[in-house]
Protein backbone atom coordinates (compact mmCIF):
# COMPACT_ATOMS: atom_id res chain seq x y z
CA UNK A 1 0.00 0.00 0.00
CA UNK A 2 1.35 3.33 -1.08
CA UNK A 3 0.75 5.87 1.68
CA UNK A 4 0.79 9.61 1.42
CA UNK A 5 2.42 11.82 4.45
CA UNK A 6 1.74 15.40 4.08
CA UNK A 7 4.53 17.41 5.19
CA UNK A 8 2.70 19.29 8.02
CA UNK A 9 1.58 16.22 9.95
CA UNK A 10 5.29 14.60 9.72
CA UNK A 11 5.63 17.93 11.55
CA UNK A 12 3.09 17.15 14.14
CA UNK A 13 4.44 13.46 14.19
CA UNK A 14 7.57 15.06 15.19
CA UNK A 15 7.06 17.72 18.08
CA UNK A 16 4.55 14.83 19.38
CA UNK A 17 7.47 12.00 19.58
CA UNK A 18 5.12 9.58 17.59
CA UNK A 19 7.36 9.76 14.72
CA UNK A 20 10.28 11.24 12.71
CA UNK A 21 12.52 11.70 9.49
CA UNK A 22 16.00 10.68 9.91
CA UNK A 23 17.76 9.97 6.36
CA UNK A 24 14.95 9.21 4.36
CA UNK A 25 13.56 6.83 6.52
CA UNK A 26 10.21 7.14 8.55
CA UNK A 27 11.38 6.50 12.49
CA UNK A 28 8.81 5.48 14.83
CA UNK A 29 8.85 4.87 18.52
CA UNK A 30 8.70 1.19 19.33
CA UNK A 31 9.23 -0.17 15.41
CA UNK A 32 12.24 -1.93 14.88
CA UNK A 33 12.60 -1.22 11.14
CA UNK A 34 11.95 2.39 9.64
CA UNK A 35 9.96 3.00 6.80
CA UNK A 36 11.69 4.42 3.47
CA UNK A 37 10.48 7.27 2.36
CA UNK A 38 10.43 9.57 -0.89
CA UNK A 39 9.68 13.31 -1.42
CA UNK A 40 6.29 13.65 -2.91
CA UNK A 41 3.43 16.11 -3.38
CA UNK A 42 -0.33 15.96 -3.50
CA UNK A 43 -2.15 17.89 -6.08
CA UNK A 44 -5.03 19.32 -4.90
CA UNK A 45 -5.75 22.11 -6.78
CA UNK A 46 -5.76 23.81 -10.22
CA UNK A 47 -4.09 27.65 -10.40
CA UNK A 48 -4.40 27.78 -14.34
CA UNK A 49 -3.85 26.20 -17.57
CA UNK A 50 -5.32 22.79 -18.21
CA UNK A 51 -4.54 19.70 -16.39
CA UNK A 52 -4.35 17.80 -19.67
CA UNK A 53 -1.65 15.08 -17.36
CA UNK A 54 -4.65 14.84 -14.86
CA UNK A 55 -2.48 15.36 -12.57
CA UNK A 56 -4.84 16.65 -9.74
CA UNK A 57 -5.70 14.29 -6.74
CA UNK A 58 -3.11 12.28 -7.78
CA UNK A 59 0.35 12.04 -6.10
CA UNK A 60 3.87 11.77 -7.78
CA UNK A 61 6.95 11.75 -6.14
CA UNK A 62 9.95 14.11 -6.84
CA UNK A 63 11.03 11.72 -9.50
CA UNK A 64 8.11 12.01 -11.04
CA UNK A 65 8.11 15.17 -11.16
CA UNK A 66 11.55 15.41 -12.99
CA UNK A 67 10.53 13.22 -15.28
CA UNK A 68 7.62 15.12 -16.23
CA UNK A 69 9.73 18.60 -16.69
CA UNK A 70 7.88 20.09 -13.80
CA UNK A 71 8.99 22.60 -11.61
CA UNK A 72 8.20 22.07 -7.84
CA UNK A 73 8.66 24.79 -5.44
CA UNK A 74 6.72 25.27 -2.28
CA UNK A 75 2.91 24.54 -2.69
CA UNK A 76 3.32 25.21 -6.11
CA UNK A 77 3.85 23.27 -9.33
CA UNK A 78 4.45 24.07 -13.09
CA UNK A 79 4.01 21.99 -15.96
CA UNK A 80 4.14 23.97 -18.92
CA UNK A 81 1.51 26.42 -19.06
CA UNK A 82 -0.26 24.54 -16.28
CA UNK A 83 0.31 25.64 -12.53
CA UNK A 84 -0.75 23.61 -9.59
CA UNK A 85 -1.16 24.40 -6.27
CA UNK A 86 0.03 21.22 -3.98
CA UNK A 87 0.54 19.64 -1.01
CA UNK A 88 4.24 18.89 -0.13
CA UNK A 89 5.14 15.21 1.57
CA UNK A 90 6.59 11.82 0.95
CA UNK A 91 5.03 8.32 0.24
CA UNK A 92 6.11 5.33 1.80
CA UNK A 93 5.21 1.50 0.67
CA UNK A 94 4.27 -0.68 3.18
CA UNK A 95 2.60 -3.94 3.00
CA UNK A 96 0.02 -4.70 4.41
CA UNK A 97 -1.88 -8.52 4.49
CA UNK A 98 -5.50 -6.33 5.56
CA UNK A 99 -6.56 -9.20 8.46
CA UNK A 100 -5.97 -11.81 6.12
CA UNK A 101 -3.27 -14.06 5.29
CA UNK A 102 -2.20 -13.62 1.55
CA UNK A 103 0.51 -16.34 0.37
CA UNK A 104 1.33 -13.88 -2.29
CA UNK A 105 2.54 -11.45 0.08
CA UNK A 106 4.58 -12.03 3.06
CA UNK A 107 2.89 -11.37 6.81
CA UNK A 108 4.55 -8.18 8.10
CA UNK A 109 3.22 -7.31 11.72
CA UNK A 110 5.31 -4.09 11.50
CA UNK A 111 4.21 -2.70 8.48
CA UNK A 112 0.14 -3.52 8.98
CA UNK A 113 0.74 -1.64 12.51
CA UNK A 114 2.57 1.31 10.90
CA UNK A 115 -0.20 1.44 8.10
CA UNK A 116 -2.96 0.75 10.63
CA UNK A 117 -1.52 4.07 12.27
CA UNK A 118 -0.28 6.32 9.37
CA UNK A 119 -4.10 5.41 7.95
CA UNK A 120 -5.95 6.36 11.58
CA UNK A 121 -3.81 9.71 11.92
CA UNK A 122 -4.56 10.43 8.25
CA UNK A 123 -8.60 10.19 8.47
Amino acid sequence: MRLFLPQTTLEEWALADKADLKDGKLVVPGEKTPFPVHPAVHFTRLVSGQDEKKLLSRVKTQEQLEALGADHFADSVVLGETAYEVVPGYVTEVQTTGGKLDPRRPNNPEADLLAAFLLNKMS
